[in-house]
């Protein structure tokens, strides 16, 4: 038997983020975990899902200071953990986010260099110890995320930013990587298939450790 988890899906744009969470959900379903929901940061909430769409949009007389950009998402990640995420949690039922509180990390405080001490005392304000049980992260280097990302529609104000931002928002992700053992990661650089054989492969594996 194994008790309910939340697992969060990370990477840059273009790593196959939307794509991951629904195969994670797919293949827990096959091996009888049925009790699975699926959101995303900023979003799936109402309100989260008004302040996503602040996020993202291009403002041609202002842009955002990058101290309101953080705010902006730990007030969506809040009313998510709050409303959605740990509710579900308590019910018994399987949590898998695109996205969660080491999307600050990497792209707050490595990409626009907010001091990592100053995210990490709203994670602790607010999210008090909520950590998931398991972080996969799909490394893909920045051109080829990017590139991915502009075939797939119209690139969003995040996504127009330049790719020494998405460089820096990178090696915090392969930092926090080494350091984390609840942090597994994936080659995105290669072919969807290859990509969801490892994916199924690691989570596998993580799933044997959990049984009890």
């Amino acid at each position: 038997m194994i008790k309910n988890k939340f697992i969060v899906i990370e990477g840059l744009e273009g790593a196959g983020k939307t794509h991951a969470c629904i195969y994670i959900k797919n293949t827990l379903n096959k091996y009888n975990i049925k009790n699975v929901i699926l959101v995303r940061q900023p979003g799936s909430t109402p309100i989260a899902e008004e302040i996503r769409n602040l996020i993202k949009k291009n403002f041609n007389t202002e842009d955002f200071t990058k101290e309101t950009e953080l705010l902006l998402m730990y007030a969506a990640r809040i009313q998510l953990v709050k409303k959605i995420i740990q509710p579900a949690l308590k019910r018994g039922m399987w949590v898998i986010s695109d996205r969660h509180d080491l999307s600050s990390l990497a792209y707050q405080g490595g990409g626009l260099g907010i001091q990592e001490k100053k995210i990490i005392q709203l994670k602790n304000l607010f999210l008090r110890g909520f950590i998931p049980d398991l972080t996969i992260y799909l490394d893909v280097f920045p051109k080829i995320g990017l590139k991915r990302a502009l075939n797939r529609n119209s690139l969003d104000r995040i996504e127009r930013r330049k790719l020494e931002f998405f460089k820096k928002t990178r090696k915090i992700y392969l930092k926090n990587t080494q350091s984390d053992q609840k942090i597994i990661k994936i080659n995105a650089n290669l072919n969807i298939n290859t990509v969801q054989k490892n994916i199924k492969k690691k989570i596998l594996n993580w799933l044997k450790q959990q049984i009890i």
